[in-house]
């Protein structure tokens, strides 16, 4: 069925064609014009001739390609820089959009705390976000939030067959608001509640979506309009579209409850583009059809044959520091947990490392066929990375991980160029995402970006099975 997504704010802010091929957005990723923490008016934005706004990074709403921002939040945004900028001259100061990405939980907080002025995202209306935001809206799309699940879920046919069910959602969106109220409802009933489960900040609806259709999670809540896109190139969905969560919500962007200028100016934009509608097939063929999906680790085939490794990985993890799980999910990553597998720059076995980075000084472990070695080789060499490149103090935890998964895939001088071209971004260099992964797509391109979100979901999955099953050897 041919998808139409009508917006509120976002009802027509497109007047012409989205068949056309998107332009470069006229303002570069964080600025040093929109550092800072600000939260004056609308007049104060055209004194610093700058709008900011707050966007998270997807294959749908922002993201980078060689260097040029694009997406569904990009090309809204520009068309509303244009409205800002009708009737001036060739003289005059014109207004630029900038933007700054931000974790979907992070929307709202940040926009409060002046770090953007608009929190520019499909955000649902709810009454504990209008005490806090203003929202322009109209109200032009009805929107429902529904089950989704994964095939093979049985016994779910009606809101109280959640009853005592885990529901996998989007940190800090308004699923968690309505799942509450509806446990409110059970309580009431004497049900057991629904058990929330907020995903990882980093993590958003379409991985979600992702880990659903793997089978990694077995049910979430999401807008119907997003559920019936993704299904499209997630064939293993189930949308449950008779089970709502919530009915008729309206969505919008959000500004400061003190910019009434800017909120003014919003509305005014969305009134004069309400004409315009965005096709979802359009969204499909521009946004999707690169995608690439991540496969179930947790399927019982892929856990039968993780059980024949993860002794290693508990091995030579807590031998140089690591978190087996996460060498686990780097090697489903590399090879699929495949040691016969090969590539065509040499690189070999169950971490894909080439012999000769083996041989290395720095590493200097051979007979990397055999797979014990090999996954010591590949520890080894990451534990070098992470020590020698990403180790002090500037460093937390996680992003040292990510850094050295990072430079596994596109070598530690690469990543070096990353941060220094984060520098320039004015992004932090010390932090991967949502910071030096916006460098990378400026200097490598996708694929580091990808590996590392890729290993994080792998990571996240068998982080789930082992909550779920803490007593099972080898998950």
């Amino acid at each position: 069925m041919r998808l139409i997504i009508l917006f509120a704010i976002l009802a027509g802010f497109v007047s012409g064609s989205l068949a056309d091929e998107p332009v470069p957005a006229s303002g570069p990723v964080v600025p040093e014009r929109s550092a800072g923490m600000r939260t004056g008016d609308l007049p104060v934005m055209r004194k610093h001739g700058v709008v900011r706004a707050l966007v998270t990074v997807s294959r749908t709403d922002f993201f980078l390609d060689k260097g040029r921002p694009l997406g569904l939040q990009v090309e809204l945004l520009e068309h509303y820089e244009k409205f800002l900028n009708k009737g001036k001259g060739k003289y005059q100061r014109r207004m630029s959009v900038d933007y700054i990405p931000v974790t979907f939980d992070q929307l709202l907080p940040a926009l409060e705390q002046g770090k953007g002025d608009i929190a520019a995202d499909l955000l649902t209306v709810t009454p504990d976000r209008e005490a806090r935001v203003s929202f322009v809206s109209n109200g032009a799309m009805d929107v429902n939030e529904i089950l989704v699940t994964a095939k093979g879920v049985a016994g779910v046919e009606s809101l109280e067959d959640l009853s005592g069910r885990t529901l996998y959602i989007l940190r800090g969106s308004s699923y968690g608001e309505h799942l509450q109220a509806l446990n409110e409802r059970f309580k009431k009933a004497g049900l057991a509640p629904v058990r929330i489960k907020e995903a990882d900040s980093r993590l958003l609806v379409e991985d979600i979506l992702e880990l659903v259709n793997a089978g990694v999670v077995e049910m979430t809540v999401v807008d119907d309009f997003s559920a019936r896109l993704w299904s499209q190139v997630l064939p293993n969905l189930v949308l449950r579209d008779t089970i709502r969560i919530n009915t008729k919500g309206s969505l919008g962007w959000a500004v400061r409850r003190d910019n009434p200028e800017l909120h003014k100016s919003l509305t005014a934009f969305s009134r004069r583009y309400r004409k315009g509608t965005l096709l979802g097939n359009v969204l499909f063929n521009r946004y999707y059809k690169d995608a690439q999906w991540i496969s179930n680790p947790l399927s019982d085939g892929e856990r039968r044959k993780l059980g024949q490794f993860v002794n290693l990985f508990k091995k030579y993890g807590e031998r140089y520091g690591f978190d087996y799980l996460a060498l686990a999910a780097q090697a489903y990553q590399e090879s699929g947990l495949d040691n016969s597998k090969r590539n065509k720059s040499g690189a070999r076995g169950i971490m894909q490392l080439k012999p000769s980075t083996a041989a290395d000084k720095n590493v200097g472990i051979s007979n990397i066929h055999k797979v014990e070695n090999n996954i010591h080789a590949g520890t080894r060499y990451l534990a070098y990375l992470r020590d020698r490149y990403f180790s002090g103090p500037d460093f937390s935890a996680e992003d040292r991980m990510a850094f050295s998964w990072a430079a596994y895939n596109a070598g530690p001088a690469s990543v070096i160029r990353m941060r220094d071209k984060a520098v320039k971004m004015g992004l932090d260099p010390n932090q991967w995402f949502q910071n030096v992964e916006f460098a990378a797509l400026k200097t490598v391109g996708q694929e580091p970006v990808r590996y590392v979100a890729n290993i994080y979901k792998y990571y996240t999955a068998y982080r789930l099975m082992e909550e779920a099953m803490p007593n099972r050897a080898g998950l």
